[in-house]
């Protein structure tokens, strides 16, 4: 797996855990947006200075040998550099056209038309994330400001994310917000056929329960038992297999909880591996399923080691602007996504923005119990999608 893979699986996965500390019912995000947003926002180093970018402290991948600092600094340098280039290849990749789905990640930066960026900056996210500036005026009408940026990323999302920014999130000493947009729609391989769709229970645990619509095919499937975790995983492949969701099913009602500290990105890569994983028929049964929600993510992200972004006494954006001061504000994250019959519908949109302060047989595999899935670019190995359904 490249890179970029490695990167938005570890993330996706640290990023799960921190949500799943705090949160109950459906979780639903999109990895690819944080890792490039924060690789968007990391400064442009000058000669010499440290590379803070979120790629490599996810990536791990550092030998940090004691007495070598600067072999270290240099490592991550080419391997932040690498990872930019992966990320320009997979936005070329994905904006190509294709009659069998539509993934389009779109990311624009909005600032404040008095404020003076770097253009090296400017010219960074315009090269490797095909992100434009464009003026916007905080100071004087901040709440115009923001009903834009929220105008664009509904336009670019189908209507699917609405009011990304709420009342009063934005202010006077705003001075940039960096907007990342994933919109995805797929077809499935094969199509549930809509006739076998029943209404059926839905085990939220073992004494309450919903009732859902469940989708029933019976065919060949990429299937994998975890007997260590007593769980799961199935592959469904959208057409032409360019994409898949994966879901990762517990065999207990309640084993899910019991089983997400037992989970790595790295047993994820290794499950979902088509190495390890074979064809078997199978006798699937999944929800019809809509999920819909947003995020402050500033404590998760802080706890998965990005406090100091948010600090205006810690934050070191000079790669961005010559000023002092700036630092991270908000954090937003709104995410939708609904299953049928036909396939998927998916779209996620993240907001960061910046202020300025004065200083054998067959298997079957029933989900009617809370899950985990994820949709992966299977190329790039990029999980672009990353959720928990636990509550119709």
């Amino acid at each position: 797996m490249n890179s970029l893979g490695t990167a938005t699986a570890q993330f996706g996965f640290d990023l799960f855990q921190e949500l799943n500390k705090t949160k109950e019912g459906n979780i639903f995000f999109s990895p690819v947006l944080f890792s490039e947003k924060e690789r968007e926002s990391s400064r442009i180093t000058a000669e010499g200075n440290e590379v803070r970018d979120l790629s490599y402290k996810l990536q791990r991948g550092c030998s940090l040998d004691v007495g070598s600092p600067g072999k270290c600094e240099k490592e991550i340098e080419e391997k932040t550099e690498e990872i930019h280039h992966q990320f320009q290849t997979f936005l070329s990749e994905i904006s190509k056209p294709t009659n069998n789905y539509e993934l389009k990640i779109a990311n624009r930066l909005f600032g404040e038309k008095t404020y003076l960026f770097l253009q090296k900056y400017l010219d960074y996210v315009e090269k490797y994330y095909h992100a434009s500036l464009e003026p916007v005026d905080f100071v004087n009408a901040a709440d115009e400001s923001r009903k834009k940026i929220n105008s664009w990323v509904e336009s670019q999302t189908h209507e699917t994310i609405k009011d990304l920014f709420p009342d009063v999130s934005l202010s006077s000493s705003t001075k940039l917000v960096l907007v990342n947009i994933m919109y995805f729609k797929g077809q499935w391989d094969r199509e549930f056929k809509k006739e076998n769709t029943k209404e059926e229970e839905f085990w939220l645990n073992k004494s309450t329960r919903k009732s859902v619509q469940m989708m029933t095919q019976h065919h060949s499937f990429s299937f994998t038992s975890l007997k260590d975790l007593q769980a799961k995983i199935l592959e469904i492949p959208y057409k032409n297999n360019d994409l898949s969701m994966f879901v990762l099913l517990p065999d207990d009602i309640e084993g899910l909880e019991k089983i997400i500290d037992k989970i790595t990105p790295e047993k994820l890569i290794e499950w979902t591996n088509p190495g390890h994983m074979e064809e078997r028929t199978v006798n699937l049964r999944l929800p019809r399923l809509e999920v819909e929600d947003s995020y402050d993510l500033e404590a998760a992200l802080a706890a998965v080691g990005l406090a100091d972004a948010f600090s205006e006494y810690t934050a070191d954006y000079s790669g961005m602007c010559s000023r002092s001061g700036m630092h991270a504000q908000k954090f937003l994250h709104r995410s939708f996504v609904v299953v049928t019959e036909e396939g998927t519908e998916a779209a996620a949109a993240t907001g960061l923005g910046f202020a300025v302060t004065s200083g054998a047989g067959y298997e079957t595999f029933h989900c009617n119990h809370p899950f985990l899935f994820f949709i992966r670019h299977n190329e790039s190995s990029s999980i672009l999608f990353f959720g928990r359904f636990s509550s119709p």
